[in-house]
């Protein structure tokens, strides 16, 4: 943990693929203080017609990136977070900044288990790094 899930419609170049996953794990261990060894992305090319939302009463294709997160992040890092993860998408798979949505589900240390990180994820507070 964390785990970072992109559900795109299109098709991206693997090299494009790692790019992103290395600028996602990068932006993450930056703004939320976390060991970037702990972060696991996933970028899931659902396929043409594969992920939707309505906009202005029409099915749209749209992309989402879904936020396995320690539980206690503030409401104001998690939106930063969010902002910063967004450009990131934008900036190198071309996605549409007002067809992304960012979800958070945040989890207590001992729901993440890093067997060659020394097992459970450690607790932490606000101001520690977790």
């Amino acid at each position: 943990m964390p785990y970072l899930q992109l559900d795109v419609n299109d098709r991206h170049e693997v090299a494009d693929k790692k790019r992103l996953a290395r600028k996602l794990c990068e932006t993450y261990a930056d703004l939320m203080s976390v060991d970037i060894r702990r972060i696991s992305v996933a970028i899931r090319e659902v396929g043409e017609g594969g992920v939707w939302r309505m906009v202005d009463g029409e099915a749209t294709e749209v992309s989402v990136l879904m936020c396995d997160i320690r539980r206690g992040r503030s409401a104001e890092l998690r939106l930063e977070v969010a902002k910063a993860l967004c450009g990131d998408c934008i900036e190198i798979l071309g996605l549409r900044e007002d067809r992304l949505n960012v979800e958070f589900t945040q989890h207590s240390g001992d729901e993440m288990y890093h067997p060659t990180l020394g097992g459970y994820s450690p607790e932490w507070s606000e101001d520690e790094a977790g």
